[in-house]
C-alpha cells in the first residue's frame, strides 16, 4: 500500500546568477507567473523563465543602473527606468527598443502599464508622477503633489484611475480623465512601499514601513479597516483574483488578510528574505527576492493555504477568476465598469503601430536602437516563448504547477541547487565581458562567502551575524536521542554571554540616566548626555524619538546632532544609517533654507548678541554639512532604497555646492 507523502507550503524553487553586478529590481510577469526580468547596476534587462536557469535575452541601452522594471499585461512590453530618469521601453517579440522616454531629473522609483491602452505611467525620485503615451513616445500629463519620492504606482482596472504610493507617507488618487487629484488618503506613519487595487470592487490597499495595511473604500474616500503590529515592513501586496483576500509580502513570510472585519486567515513562513514581487499561477503564489548579484523564486501552495473563514480549500482555484460574488452587509460596494471594447483591440492597434514602426523608423528611433541592443542568449526558449508559431499560444505557455518537495525533507530544495551552482554561475550570466577570474570568489552563492561578516549588517535578519546557536549546544551522537528541554538549552546558550549581558545592562544605565536629563532639564541637554556617554547605540535610541516629533528640533540640536549624523552615515549597521538619514533629512529639510539665508545676508549695522550667535551656529552646521556632503556623494552610488535615501540626500544638499 502507497503511503501518502506530506508535501511542503512553501518552498525555494531556484537562485540565479542573475547579473554582473549588483541587482536592484525585479519583477514577475503577472499574465503568467512563469516570466521574470531582472534589472542591475550593469545596466542591463535580462529576461528569464521561472525555473530555467539560462537567460532568455538581455536587453541594454541605459547608461545608468536600472532602478525599476515593469512587464505589460499581455507580456509584450518591457519598460525599465534608470538612475538618470530615462525610460526605455522594448518589444520583446521583435526584439528591439520601442521607446525611448526622457523627461524625469532623477531616479525613476515605479512604472505601471494601463490596462488596456498603450499607456505607462512613472514615479520619479523628483516627485512627480509621468503619464506617457508609447505610440506617440510623449508625455501626456505631470501630476504633481506629492513631496517624497513616488514609489508605487497601480492604474484601475478599468483605466480611469491612478494611485500613488510615497515616502511623504501618503496616497493619492488621480483621476486620468480630469487630470486631477481626486483625494488624499493619509493615515501611514511611514513611506508608503506599495499599493493595489482590488480586481473587482472599489476597494485599495495599501503597505507601508509603519508596519501596517490599509483598506480605503474608494466610493466614501474613507479607511475601511488597518491591520497593524506587524514585525517587519510591507514589501509587497496581490488581492487574489477572485477578490477573497489580500496576499501581503513580508521579510520571511506570507501574510493572508481580509478587511471587513480585519483579520489575518494565516501565516506562511518562506525563507525569501526581502520579497520584491508577487505573482499567481496554477493556484501557487511565486514570490521573488535578491541580494547582491542572485534572485531567488520560491513557491507556495495556495490549496494548502486559507483565505476565508468559511471557504473550503481546493474548490476556489486563484488562477481563474470568478464572477464576482453579490456582496451582503457591509461589504456592498460598486463594482469597476470596464469599457465596452475588448482589450484585443487596443493592443492589435498598438502592434499595428509598432510594425509600422518597424518598418520605417525615424532618425530618433534609428539612435536608439544603434544605442540599445537586445541580445538574444537562449534562442530555442526565446522563439518557444517570445515568436510562437500558434498566435493564441501567448508567452509563456500555460504550464503544470511547480512539484512541490517532500515535508519530511527539509532543505531539498537548497541542496538540489549546491551541485549545479558552478553550471548556473556561467551559463546563467548575459554574453558579456565576465569579471575577473580574481573575483570569483565573490560569488554570494559561495560557501566562502556565506561565512564571512557582511560589510552592512541588515536591520532585519534571522540569526545573529557570525553566529550559530547550534554550535553552543552539546553535540548529539544519537539523532534519536531526546530533545533538550527548553531549561538545559537556555543554560547551555548563556554560556560565554556574560560580556553580553554587561555590554546591555550598561546601556539600559546609558539610557536611564539620558532619560532623567530630560524630564529635569531640556531634549538639547539630553542629547548633550547621550553624546558624551560615547556610546553611538544610545544616541540612536535618543534620535529614533526625538525623529518622529519635527517641533523638538532647534538650530543649536543641529550643532550637537550633525557630527554624530556623519558617523552614523558611515556606520556598518543598516539601521544606524536609517536613522542618520531620517535626521539628516529633517534638518536639510527645516534649517538648511535658514541656513543659507542667514549667511547670505548682509551684516548688520551695531552689536546685535543674537544675530551673532545664531551666524556663529549657522556657520558651524554649514561646515559640517559640508563634511557630510561628501559622505554622501560616496554612498549615493549604492543601489536598493539605501542608495535611493542617499541620492535624495543629494538632492537637498545640492545647494551647498
Amino acid at each position: 500500500m502507497a503511503v501518502a507523502v506530506t508535501t511542503k507550503t512553501a518552498w525555494k524553487l531556484q537562485e540565479i546568477m542573475a547579473h554582473s553586478s549588483n541587482v536592484s529590481s525585479v519583477v514577475l510577469g503577472k499574465g503568467s507567473g512563469r516570466m521574470l526580468a531582472t534589472g542591475g547596476d550593469d545596466c542591463r534587462v535580462n529576461i528569464w523563465s521561472v525555473s530555467k536557469p539560462n537567460c532568455i535575452m538581455s536587453l541594454t541601452g541605459h547608461t545608468t543602473p536600472i532602478e525599476s522594471l515593469q512587464v505589460n499585461p499581455n507580456e509584450k512590453l518591457i519598460v525599465a527606468g534608470s538612475r538618470s530618469g530615462s525610460i526605455r521601453v522594448w518589444d520583446l517579440e521583435a526584439a528591439k527598443v520601442l521607446r525611448t522616454l526622457p523627461g524625469h531629473k532623477a531616479n525613476i522609483c515605479s512604472l505601471h502599464f494601463h490596462p488596456f491602452g498603450s499607456f505607462v505611467a512613472s514615479g520619479s525620485l523628483d516627485t512627480n508622477i509621468k503619464l506617457w503615451d508609447v505610440r506617440r513616445k510623449g508625455c501626456i500629463f505631470t501630476f504633481k503633489g506629492h513631496t517624497e519620492a513616488v514609489r508605487c504606482l497601480r492604474f484601475s482596472p478599468d483605466g480611469k484611475w491612478v494611485a500613488s504610493a510615497a515616502d511623504d507617507h501618503t496616497v493619492k488618487l488621480w483621476d486620468l480623465t480630469a487630470g486631477k487629484l481626486m483625494f488624499e488618503f493619509t493615515g501611514h506613519t511611514g513611506p508608503v512601499n506599495v499599493v493595489e487595487f482590488h480586481p473587482n470592487e472599489y476597494l485599495l490597499a495599501s503597505g507601508s514601513s509603519d508596519r501596517t495595511v490599509r483598506f480605503w473604500d474608494l466610493e466614501k474616500f474613507q479607511v475601511v479597516s488597518c491591520i497593524e503590529e506587524e514585525a517587519t515592513p510591507v514589501r509587497c501586496v496581490l488581492f487574489s483574483p477572485d477578490g477573497c483576500c489580500l496576499y501581503s509580502g513580508f521579510q520571511d513570510s506570507l501574510r493572508v488578510y481580509g478587511w471587513e472585519p480585519e483579520r489575518c486567515f494565516d501565516v506562511v513562513l518562506v525563507n525569501w528574505g526581502k520579497v520584491a514581487d508577487l505573482s499567481i499561477s496554477n493556484n501557487q503564489l511565486i514570490g521573488v527576492s535578491f541580494a547582491q548579484s542572485t534572485v531567488s523564486s520560491f513557491v507556495v501552495d495556495l490549496n494548502r493555504v486559507p483565505k476565508s473563514d468559511s471557504v473550503p480549500q481546493g474548490l476556489i482555484r486563484d488562477d481563474q477568476p470568478l464572477v464576482p460574488p453579490t456582496p451582503t452587509g457591509s461589504s456592498l460596494r460598486r463594482i469597476y465598469d470596464r469599457p465596452s471594447t475588448s482589450c484585443s483591440k487596443p493592443q492589435s492597434r498598438v502592434k499595428h503601430n509598432s510594425e509600422s514602426e518597424r518598418h520605417s523608423p525615424s532618425s530618433e528611433d534609428d539612435r536608439d536602437e544603434k544605442e540599445s541592443k537586445a541580445e538574444i542568449q537562449n534562442q530555442e526558449d526565446y522563439k518557444e516563448i517570445f515568436q510562437p508559431k500558434n498566435a493564441i499560444c501567448r508567452t509563456p505557455p500555460r504550464t503544470e504547477p511547480f512539484p512541490a518537495p517532500p515535508e519530511d525533507e527539509p532543505g531539498t530544495a537548497k541542496e538540489a541547487v549546491k551541485p549545479s551552482q558552478a553550471v548556473d554561475v556561467q551559463t546563467s550570466l548575459p554574453k558579456q565581458e565576465l569579471p575577473d577570474p580574481v573575483q570569483r570568489p565573490l560569488n554570494p552563492s559561495s560557501t566562502s562567502l556565506s561565512r564571512t561578516e557582511p560589510s552592512v549588517i541588515p536591520a532585519a535578519r534571522n540569526e545573529p551575524i557570525g553566529l550559530k546557536a547550534s554550535d553552543f549546544l552539546p553535540a548529539v551522537k544519537n539523532q534519536s536521542q531526546t530533545e533538550l528541554v527548553d531549561e538545559e538549552a537556555m543554560s547551555q546558550i548563556r554560556k560565554g554571554h556574560e560580556t553580553m549581558c554587561v555590554v546591555l545592562t550598561s546601556r539600559h544605565k546609558n539610557l536611564d540616566a539620558v532619560r532623567a536629563v530630560w524630564s529635569t532639564s531640556d531634549i538639547k541637554n539630553s542629547l548633550d548626555s547621550a553624546v558624551a556617554i560615547n556610546d553611538l547605540s544610545v544616541v540612536v535610541d535618543l534620535l529614533n524619538i526625538v525623529n518622529q516629533k519635527a517641533s523638538l528640533w532647534k538650530l543649536d540640536l543641529c550643532t550637537i546632532v550633525l557630527p554624530q549624523i556623519e558617523k552614523l552615515l558611515q556606520s556598518k549597521y543598516e539601521s544606524y544609517v536609517q536613522t542618520g538619514c531620517t535626521s539628516l533629512k529633517l534638518i536639510l529639510q527645516r534649517f538648511l533654507p535658514l541656513i543659507t539665508d542667514i549667511l547670505a545676508a548682509p551684516p548688520s549695522v551695531g552689536v546685535d548678541i543674537s544675530r551673532e550667535e545664531r551666524l556663529h551656529k549657522c556657520k558651524l552646521c554649514y561646515k559640517q554639512l559640508k563634511n557630510i556632503s561628501n559622505v554622501v556623494k560616496n554612498k549615493s552610488g549604492l543601489s536598493g532604497r539605501h542608495g535611493s535615501a542617499f541620492r535624495e540626500l543629494l538632492l537637498l544638499m545640492a545647494v551647498l555646492d
